[in-house]
């Protein structure tokens, strides 16, 4: 089991996350990376490839689990093409730096990677490399490695309205066909599940436009941790969190 936990009170919270009721969707909001590098007098870029290294332990940790079947990190929104330019250049260098890295990781370890967002604006080595390492991990029935890039919970809504629209107008949908379930298949998303438990670093208490749809009932996990500093343990005592938390989606706790 992992050797990161070392002291009795890290062992214990092992221990009883492994017992308890282990989310099968987890969604991360990756906050923090440009506070962690300012800190160190690193620029901001620094901190994203730090990241990359929490996507790792986050990854491992919930391997170990292995309850968990999906993960989405939210890795670039369509509101970020605000940033610099320097700085979106870096980050659409980070999907191959990651899996120049990772690819074999994944396979070895039976990890499918996904991606929810309109990749056809990003730069084409961004998107030819998110597509070869998708093609070479499509066979993997492990964790859904899934990030979020150029997306947008508004518009991905948008999308599938407009889909479900077109379906009519083609006769391939009737009206009173359309319910809570056929609109979510449209979504980016389509058939995953939606998140159980949302995780957000670094102090912020919001969404931002991530998986507007889809978090509807999910436990929402706010930690003042910043992003790269974000590891295993932590993890843990988000699911930790999770467990203490009655999921009732609009009913009434059963009485014991």
């Amino acid at each position: 089991m992992l050797r990161l936990f070392k002291t009795t009170k890290q062992k214990k919270l092992l221990s009883s996350v492994i017992d308890g009721d282990i989310p099968s969707h987890i969604a991360l909001i990756m906050d923090g990376n440009g506070r962690w590098a300012r800190r160190r007098n690193l620029p901001r870029v620094a901190g994203h490839r730090a990241g990359v290294e929490s996507i790792r332990r986050c990854l491992h940790g919930a391997r170990e689990l292995k309850k968990v079947k999906y993960m989405t990190f939210y890795a670039f929104s369509t509101e970020n093409w605000q940033r610099p330019s320097s700085e979106i250049s870096y980050l659409m260098d980070l999907p191959g730096y990651f899996l120049n890295r990772e690819l074999k990781t994944l396979m070895e370890n039976n990890i499918r990677l996904g991606i929810v967002g309109d990749i056809s604006r990003l730069p084409d080595h961004t998107r030819e490399v998110i597509e070869d390492g998708m093609a070479q991990t499509a066979g993997n029935d492990g964790v859904y490695l899934n990030f979020a890039l150029n997306y947008g919970g508004r518009d991905d809504i948008l999308f599938a309205a407009r889909k479900i629209w077109q379906e009519l107008e083609a006769g391939n949908l009737r009206q009173e066909d359309i319910d809570k379930d056929v609109f979510a298949s449209f979504l980016l998303t389509g058939d995953m599940p939606a998140p159980d438990l949302l995780i957000r670093t670094s102090g912020e208490l919001r969404i931002s436009n991530f998986l507007l749809w889809q978090l509807a009932y999910s436990e929402l996990y706010f930690t003042d941790v910043l992003w790269p500093d974000f590891d295993e343990i932590h993890l843990y005592q988000a699911i930790a969190d999770y467990q203490q938390r009655s999921r009732r989606y609009g009913g009434l706790q059963q009485e014991e």
